[in-house]
């Protein structure tokens, strides 16, 4: 017998078309939840784009099915029922008081659950404080699970070492030669853009799977970008895909002081003259636009904390060159004339990215949803770079496995148009490592 899952607020804001998501399973939208989706429908977040989103999509299936009953939601699929308030039941009101929202969808889902005792009955929500609370009743609830990353122990990093190989193909590489990946004699097959460490003795030498033609392996430099030299292998393999202008997406993924943005900014600006403009922004999951009203000035007072690691990194680039120098203050004149703009992620949606340089920061506070808008929304000659910490998330409805950051590094692994590094080893200073790895 198929199931009814009852659907929480926050998962219709995470994804607006996770109604298609459960197969020919019924579902119930609890009258409270439309009255949550009213406190979102108006701003330019992207969880107002979703909460309009969802709501125009329940109206085209609008009509008296729809409460009484319920409407297809099409072949092969289940039927969406918007409940209505149910009366308070009094298990539910002994525990839980009925004037938050939580509560009453709470309440609708026992009282489902308690007419429908032949069916299995799950409140969906991504709010653990309210899958206890329905635990606590008896009821079954479940995380939305259709974007999350299962193993994050298999997560593609970007990079591998392969041991024993010949010094004589080392030496080829450093020769310039075709290398082909036959010649490596290897047990597995390699991804486009993909990173290798190869050793054999003292000898070894940086390479990178190369996805043209019939694909080879070349040779991977040192180089410098504005100023800032990689210290490792991993910041070396990164720097080189931010400036591939064959690859157009790249997403860093690593622990804080590992250069993920820094090195982003750097190759930004040192392919400056190949884009229109540079992009860099973040999203504001501490924020609110309550919140911000607390904070003193006008809009750019209240934005400036959350952007200021932004301008940090862009302060460690520029104090590389003297105060007197052209690249010094080429950068001060990039940021007047808007050749360089530092945003937060909402005031950046509605721009042109048509060849663009865009470095999204703390991509991993990013839904799966979110991230896809801001790639599709990519216009020819753009380059759209994601850094963050799959393990330090900010967002109270995501987690490692079911961040934006997480997803995308899963699904674009094997295209030729992407990369992926993974920074392990920190360079910020021995004693940010020690607390990195100790607390």
């Amino acid at each position: 017998m198929t199931k009814i899952f009852v659907l929480d607020t926050n998962v219709i804001l995470h994804d607006p078309g996770c109604i298609h998501q459960f197969a020919d399973n019924d579902l119930a939208i609890p009258i409270a939840v439309l009255e949550e989706l009213d406190n979102f429908k108006k701003g330019n977040e992207t969880v107002n784009y979703h909460a309009r989103e969802f709501v125009r999509q329940l109206d085209e299936l609008s009509g008296s099915k729809l409460v009484n009953g319920g409407a297809s939601l099409g072949r092969g699929l289940g039927r969406i029922t918007v409940r209505l308030e149910d009366q308070y039941h009094d298990r539910v009101r002994t525990n839980f008081s009925p004037e938050k929202l939580d509560h009453q969808i709470l309440n609708v889902a026992y009282c489902i659950s308690i007419s429908n005792p032949s069916r299995k009955v799950v409140l969906v929500t991504k709010d653990v404080n309210l899958r206890m609370k329905a635990k606590s009743l008896g009821l079954r609830v479940q995380d939305y699970r259709t974007d999350i990353v299962q193993d994050l122990s298999v997560l593609y990093t970007g990079h591998r070492v392969e041991e024993n190989v010949s010094p004589e193909l080392i030496d080829e590489l450093f020769s310039d030669y075709i290398v082909s990946p036959d010649d490596l004699d290897l047990e597995y097959e390699l991804t486009p853009n993909e990173y290798l460490i190869l050793r054999s003795g003292r000898k070894s030498a940086l390479a990178a799977y190369e996805p043209t033609g019939l694909g080879h392996i070349r040779t991977i430099r040192k180089t410098e970008a504005y100023g800032i030299v990689p210290k490792n292998a991993e910041q070396t393999f990164a720097l080189d895909a931010l400036m591939n202008p064959d690859v157009s997406l790249v997403t860093i993924s690593g622990k804080a002081g590992t250069g993920k943005t820094l090195l982003a900014l750097a190759a930004a600006l040192e392919r400056r003259r190949d884009y229109r403009q540079i992009f860099m922004a973040r999203p504001l999951v501490a924020l609110s636009n309550k919140e911000m009203g607390y904070l003193p000035g006008d809009l750019d007072a209240k934005l400036g904390p959350y952007m200021q690691p932004l301008y940090d990194n862009l302060g460690v680039i520029r104090d590389r060159y003297s105060p007197t120098s052209t690249d010094h203050q080429r950068i001060t004149k990039f940021l007047d004339e808007e050749k360089l703009i530092i945003s937060p992620l909402a005031y950046i949606r509605g721009r042109s990215l048509v060849n663009i340089y865009f470095i999204v920061d703390e991509a991993q506070n990013l839904t799966p949803h979110e991230v896809k808008t801001i790639i599709t929304r990519a216009g020819a000659g753009t380059k759209i770079v994601f850094t963050g910490d799959i393990f330090q998330i900010d967002h109270p409805y995501l987690d490692s496995h079911s961040n934006g950051l997480c997803y995308l590094i899963e699904k674009m692994q094997g295209q030729k148009l992407y990369a992926h590094i993974n920074l392990e080893k920190g360079e910020r200073s021995e004693l940010a490592d020690l607390a990195s790895e100790l607390l």
